[in-house]
This record gives structure tokens, sequence and C-alpha cells, in this order.
């Protein structure tokens, strides 16, 4: 996808000054910032200017990202100075703002109206927001649609408690808000909880209440499968409402580590014109994301069930890290948001994503490991150099950098050894 923004290295316009460039602004300090970094590296040649509110070691060191700390870019007043003051560096360019967290967004969202004469915020309104980020309201809005979903109660811990005869063991208990999870710290804590009765069903709703968690949380019925049933549909949707993209990619491994538990770290995108599944599929997604609004990019997570239907879990409005699957198949999401709000180009056809490439954050010895089923597949991806790691960038050279990856992917390793269900007996 061109767009006709200029890149950094901007040629004089025929009145002889500098055309305007894109430059893009990321919050946040994690590996999905640092993958749409290098999306728009790789379409622009752009620095992206990156805030965190440390300094992590995916967006250290790198000849790609213009690192900002900024301790307090949780206070919305300090958001709106930072990114006011980083526009003010450079007047003439075109600022796009994006955020690799949900609770990122939903802030930037929130101050959206003060900046917007300084920067561009491609996202929906804070109510679609807000709603998209709310399990519960996509889980309602799935029983309304006949989008396949698992069976799901809605609770607040220290009031109404669960039908215990609806509720069939072991379940999920999860926050219906991730903002919300973020807010309050529990003995336990976890991105998803497992409980396997009523009396530890209870307890936990318990500690909740008892540390402050005053928001809602979903209980829901365990969809049995393994990392290779979970699935996530990448959406990019116009500011007029229009859907520009879509692809499926079905996981081959997840992240089992509590404080990361279920995100996808290795998955293989799917060549939907010639999937039947994966078509139906998208087309639901697009259904719900259509009922509730949504514009930008969006990122869904889904799980086949034992009679083979793909049962919709939870939307991220955003790009995450995963998102960057998208832009390793050929289909670079930094284009698609400059296409879409800076350039205002119109939309063409839709595009669905048709070709099959490995996205991987591990080690792909690893995934081969402890996905012994798709060891086959991922030979054939080597052989067609079908196979990208956002965070090995040929145009990276800082030693430390380079250090930092080889000990994360060890890191990786021991990650894995301490916490898949397979452990050390993965062959």
């Amino acid at each position: 996808m061109s767009s006709q923004v200029t890149p950094a290295s901007s040629a004089p316009t025929p009145h002889g000054s500098p055309s305007p460039v894109v430059r893009p602004i990321i919050l946040g300090g994690d590996i999905g910032a640092y993958a749409t970094a290098r999306a728009f590296h790789q379409e622009y040649g752009v620095r992206s200017v990156v805030v965190a509110g440390v300094a992590t070691g995916p967006v250290q060191h790198s000849a790609i990202v213009d690192l900002r700390v900024h301790a307090d870019m949780t206070q919305p007043a300090a958001l709106v100075r930072i990114l006011r003051s980083i526009a003010a560096e450079q007047p003439r360019a075109h600022h796009l703002v994006l955020a690799s967290a949900d609770w990122l967004v939903e802030q930037l969202v929130a101050v959206g109206d003060e900046l917007s004469d300084v920067v561009t915020i491609p996202y929906a309104s804070s109510s679609v927001i807000a709603a998209v980020s709310d399990k519960a309201v996509v889980m309602q809005a799935c029983r309304s649609l006949g989008v396949p979903h698992p069976d799901t109660q809605v609770v607040v811990p220290g009031h109404a408690g669960v039908d215990l005869e609806r509720t069939s063991f072991p379940a999920i208990v999860k926050p219906a808000s991730t903002t919300a999870a973020h807010s309050v710290t529990y003995p336990g804590q976890a991105k998803v909880h497992t409980v396997t009765s009523p009396e530890q069903l209870n307890d936990l709703l318990a500690v909740m209440a008892t540390a402050g968690f005053d928001s809602q949380v979903l209980v829901q019925e365990m969809v049995p499968g393994d990392d290779d049933s979970m699935a996530a549909v990448n959406v990019f949707i116009g500011p007029q409402g229009e859907v520009r993209f879509a692809q499926m990619g079905r996981v081959l491994l997840e992240d089992h580590t509590p404080s990361a538990l279920g995100n996808s770290v290795a998955q293989v995108t799917v060549d939907a014109s010639h999937d039947a599944v994966a078509r139906a599929v998208i087309d639901d997604v697009l259904r719900l994301l259509h009922e509730l609004g949504m514009t930008g990019f969006a990122n869904v997570d889904l799980k086949r069930d034992a009679t083979g239907v793909y049962r919709l879990f939870e939307i991220n409005p955003r790009v995450g890290r995963s998102g960057y699957a998208v832009t390793a198949s050929g289909y670079n999401v930094a284009a698609m948001y400059v296409d879409a709000y800076l350039s205002k180009k119109p939309a063409g056809e839709r595009v669905i994503g048709s070709r099959e490439h490995l996205f991987t954050v591990v080690p792909v010895a690893l995934v081969g490991r402890y996905a012994p089923s798709a060891r086959g597949h991922l030979r054939r991806l080597r052989r067609a150099r079908a196979v990208t790691n956002p965070l090995f960038y040929r145009r990276e050279h800082d030693p430390r950098r380079w250090f930092y990856i080889a000990s994360a992917m060890v890191n990786q390793v021991r990650k894995f050894r301490a916490h898949h269900p397979a452990g050390d007996k993965a062959r």
C-alpha cells in the first residue's frame, strides 16, 4: 500500500520547501511498540518516537526508535503535555499517535480532543473503544448477533454471586476490562484464572473484592484445546467504517507465564482465499465490529472448540505485537494507517489476507519443540523464507541490542521449561 505522505528524507516541493513527513509517536515499550516502529521504518524509512514509562529492552538501543522515558505518562495532563512537546519539535510533520496496549489506547482517546490540532489519533471514539475493550459488552453483542462465544456470566466481586447451577468446572475467570485489571493488585493475580470448584471460585472473587476490585468479572465455560486451537483475526477499518483489510492467523504457541497467559508467541497467517472456514470466521468478526461501530485496527481472539467451531473471546482495539504478522506477510500496517488517516486515500477493494507466514517472538526451534504437530509446516515456511521475528531487524547494529535479543531468546526457553504444561518433557 502506497501513500501520498512523504518519508523522512522528504524531497523539496516545487517552491523549494520540504514536504511534510510522517512522524509516528508510539505509546508503550513492549515488543508491540517496537514491531509498529519497525513497520513504519520499513515503509517510510522513519524513526518512531516511542514514549514509555520506563526504558525496556524491546525499544532500547534501537536505530529506528527515538525513546522518550516519562514516568508520568499515565497522567492525562502529563500525556497531553508530552505529546504537544514532541509535536512542537517538528511542526511541519504529520504526527500519528498509536498505543501498544488497550489501557493506553483508552487513555489516549480520552485526551484526543485536546490534541486534535497537533496530532492525528487514528482510533474510534472513547465510547466505542470502551465498548470494544469491555469483554462483557462484546459477549452480549455476540449473543445478539449469533456469533459463537463461550457461555458467560458477568459478576462484580463482593456483590451478586455466580449461578453455580449454570457453571461447569473447570471455569475461566477474568476481568471484563483490562484497564480495570491494571488498577488493583491482589494475591495470585493473573491475566486469566482457572478455577476447578465452587469453593475456589468463591475464594478468588472474595480475594478480588477485598483488594478493592469492584469492576465486572467474567466467569466463562472453559473451551478445551491446546495452544493450536487458538486463532486471531486482524482487521483494519477506515475512518468511515469501510473495511480495508482482514486476515486470520492460526496460533501455534502461546505464552504460559501467569502475567502474559494467552498471548500468542507464534502464529501462522492463513490463506483465506482458499480456506472457507477462515472466511466464515472473518465474516462473523466483521459483523461484530460493525455492530460495535469499530474503526481503526482491531485484533480479535478466538478458539476452536471440539466441534470445529471458532468461538470469539475478546477484541483488542489496536495493533499489537502479533499484529506484526500482518506486516510480515506483506500487508504493512503503517501504510494502512497513513493511507486512511493522513493521505485520506479512498478505500479500494477489500483486501483479505492470502499469504502464509510464520510470526514468532520465540526461537523457531522452541516452537517446533512445544508444537510438534506443526514441525512439517515450520520446515516448509522456513524453506520459503516465510518466517519473521520482529526483534530481528537487519537495520539494527548496536551490540547492546543484539545482546538483549540473545538474552531474551534464552529467557524464552527458560520460561517455557518452567511454565508450559509439557515443560522439559517436550521433544
